[in-house]
């Protein structure tokens, strides 16, 4: 379990505060829903580390996360951009996502893998820029399966795609939370993608969440 508990923000001397408290279950997609400027951005932030808390807690099975710098956190983001470099290859911008140490053998392996499991094995060579946005989004996935990091964050990762592929990496994502055990939280103003995949959900307004 994923959870926060009263986890306190605020800008400066703004009014707005912040004051978050939520759980989200291994292999099940946690949803939240808000208006634009409502704080989700500010409790991705603190959920990654690139922000601190005032106070509050943010345990995963019980181990706290909040000493713990960015690049250490068990998570990885997936957001509306893919976030690929555009020169490399299907393969090659999966295989950032192999863990340092991981030999050339293991590594060439590990990506063939979730190639085939994400349905790329096929455009294992195309450059990222020749993709389409749901095949960025697969090569995106795969990198984040490669990376066996248990917190998954997803904002608005749909939001760029028509509606048939949007479907496809919907249920590709709710596939592969259970499969692989993700805490996944999606941010998403998009009531079908929340309808789809939600298991517990969430609605955030006034700097609070509050179960919907």
């Amino acid at each position: 379990m994923l959870e926060a508990e009263h986890l306190a923000f605020a800008y400066g001397k703004e009014t707005q505060t912040y004051d978050f408290s939520f759980e989200a279950e291994a292999g099940s997609v946690t949803a939240i829903s808000g208006a634009s400027g409502s704080g989700k951005s500010t409790l991705f932030d603190l959920i990654a580390g690139f922000l601190a808390p005032k106070s509050g807690a943010l345990t995963l099975d019980g181990a706290n996360l909040l000493p713990l710098p960015p690049e250490t956190r068990p998570l990885s983001l997936l957001l509306q951009s893919d976030n690929l470099f555009d020169h490399l290859s299907a393969r090659e911008n999966i295989a950032l996502g192999l863990p340092k140490g991981t030999s050339k053998a293991e590594g060439r392996q590990r990506v063939e893998e979730v190639l085939v499991r994400v349905g790329l094995e096929g455009l294992a060579d195309q450059t990222a820029a020749t993709l389409s946005g749901g095949q960025k989004q697969r090569v995106a996935l795969a990198r984040t399966l490669l990376r066996h990091r248990a917190i998954l964050l997803l904002d608005e990762p749909f939001s760029a795609l028509d509606d048939d592929t949007r479907k496809v990496i919907r249920a590709l994502v709710g596939e592969l939370t259970q499969s692989e055990g993700w805490h996944t939280i999606l941010v998403s103003h998009h009531e079908d993608d929340i309808a789809a995949l939600a298991a517990r959900r969430y609605r955030l307004a006034e700097g609070r969440l509050t179960p919907a």
